[in-house]
């Protein structure tokens, strides 16, 4: 086949661990992107030396997908990542091109320093049903296979996988800088799987059809040969870790998971107008796991997107999350036992749909009709909510679509690779700012109290979660 003249070269960049070094990278390669560096706030960047090629700033998770369906060209990103894909999509058309000469941490599986599971002959040996908690779940559903655990049960999760164990799981499929940062978390390394080394990855069709020689070249020289191996069995650096005695955090009676990242700060504010006190929560700790002042209360600071699953699975008791999040749940487990108990008002947002302005649509009848008369088709949809767009999208009887699952800046993916955002805004300015416009607000959503069900008929138990929800409900504004 006869390649085609770059006209348009499309490149996914890192944001996080490996932008710092993709960017000097480029830079000594030649391939000049003058806006990609540390605290840049674009999205979409040009080189400066060759004018075929664009970029696109994305998380690295979303840069294996997005290559591989054909809306990039090539993309760097983390070999964990393109494994993570490959491990359920082994015939996806992503090309590993060659590993760069930069890398990052590792991959490990851990326990808790509290756990009995000390060793994979540990590990083996066990009868029970293992629980292992990542951001990597088909990695890890993949490795428990080849441990030949008898029974396992693979729980994903948006990230802080470190904070669950040993109460909420057993072991974490987790990235690491080395054994000695997973020691800080509490955790005990059994297996380093492999190095993360970056990796420049291809799309197969552009490879075939486009002549991207001349980029290729200008980065080969950090090409490294022979890319890294999965390792063996390694012992933790340091010596081995004997399991400690269990913390007062397992003997406590009410589990409450309180949210990270955003909506920390107005958290922290209820919790003090409450007189809820959790030393520790305030500030820029990176603790998860913390004691309130009664005691009774153990409290978990996870990321709002699992909670709602987590309490499901009675892993938490209560949990502030995003009305948001816990309709996205219950989306896909209508049947779930999690109630919301208050409105907490704090962190405000609406779910909304949203398009290019430059598409002649102001609302889901137009789009509809516009998608049946040829446009959009298949109709591509960017979120966050899979669930929740996935419903809105039959909900409103749209036949040919495609949901594209995102981990952030979701409003990056529109027009290029997407045709639809589902996302959430408080303003709306973002959107605008990125040529968007909105036409349906799905849902309004705030923070809210949730509950397992379970416990809430649990005589132990109703009484003190009936006491937090009291006091958080005397607290909003």
């Amino acid at each position: 086949m006869e390649f085609t003249s770059p006209v348009d070269v499309r490149v996914a960049l890192p944001k996080g661990r490996f932008l710092g070094p993709t960017s000097a990278m480029l830079q000594s390669s030649g391939v000049s992107f003058d806006d990609y560096s540390p605290g840049t706030r674009h999205y979409r960047i040009r080189s400066s030396a060759y004018e075929y090629l664009s970029a696109k700033i994305l998380q690295e998770r979303d840069i294996s997908i997005h290559v591989s369906t054909g809306n990039y060209d090539l993309g760097i990103c983390g070999i964990d990542w393109v494994r993570e894909l490959k491990a359920r999509y082994p015939t996806a058309a992503l090309v590993e091109i060659s590993p760069l000469d930069y890398r990052e941490g590792a991959v490990f599986l851990a326990a808790s320093a509290h756990s009995n599971l000390r060793s994979l002959d540990a590990l083996a040996a066990s009868s029970g049903t293992v629980r292992i908690a990542s951001e990597y779940p088909n990695l890890a559903t993949r490795l428990a296979a080849e441990l030949r655990l008898r029974r396992f049960r693979i729980y994903p999760v948006w990230g802080a996988a470190e904070a669950y164990p040993p109460e909420s799981a057993d072991l974490v499929l987790i990235w690491a800088r080395n054994e000695r940062d997973l020691m800080s978390q509490g955790l005990m390394p059994l297996k380093r799987l492999f190095d993360v080394e970056a990796v420049l990855v291809g799309n197969r069709e552009s490879l075939s059809q486009k002549d991207l020689s001349e980029v290729l070249l200008c980065v080969s020289g950090h090409f490294r040969l022979g890319g890294v191996q999965p390792r063996g069995v390694r012992s933790p650096e340091g010596g081995q870790i004997s399991a400690e005695p269990l913390t007062p955090w397992q003997s406590r009676d009410i589990r409450l998971a309180l949210p990270d990242g955003h909506q920390k700060t107005p958290a922290v504010e209820l919790l003090e107008r409450a007189g809820l006190h959790v030393p520790g929560y305030a500030g820029r700790t990176v603790e998860r796991r913390l004691l309130g002042d009664q005691k009774w209360l153990a409290v978990k600071v996870i990321r709002p997107q699992d909670m709602p699953m987590q309490v499901a699975c009675g892993h938490f008791d209560l949990a502030v999350t995003g009305q948001d999040w816990l309709m996205e749940h219950q989306c896909c487990f209508p049947a779930s036992p999690v109630t919301e108990l208050v409105d907490l008002g704090f962190g405000k947002v609406r779910v909304v749909a949203a398009l290019s302005q430059k598409v002649p649509v102001t609302s889901t009848g137009e789009l509809r009709d516009y998608v049946a008369r040829g446009g959009f088709r298949p109709l591509r949809v960017a979120s966050e909510y899979t669930n929740l767009a996935d419903k809105y999208l039959r909900d409103n009887h749209f036949v040919c679509y495609k949901v594209m699952p995102t981990w952030g800046a979701s409003e990056a993916f529109l027009s290029d690779d997407a045709d639809v955002l589902i996302d959430n805004t408080q303003t709306g300015k973002t959107l605008v700012d990125n040529g968007l416009k909105i036409i349906e607000v799905i849902l309004r959503s705030s923070a809210c109290l949730i509950a397992n069900a379970d416990s809430l008929n649990d005589p132990s138990k109703k009484g003190r979660i009936e006491e937090i929800a009291a006091q958080l409900k005397g607290a909003v504004h």
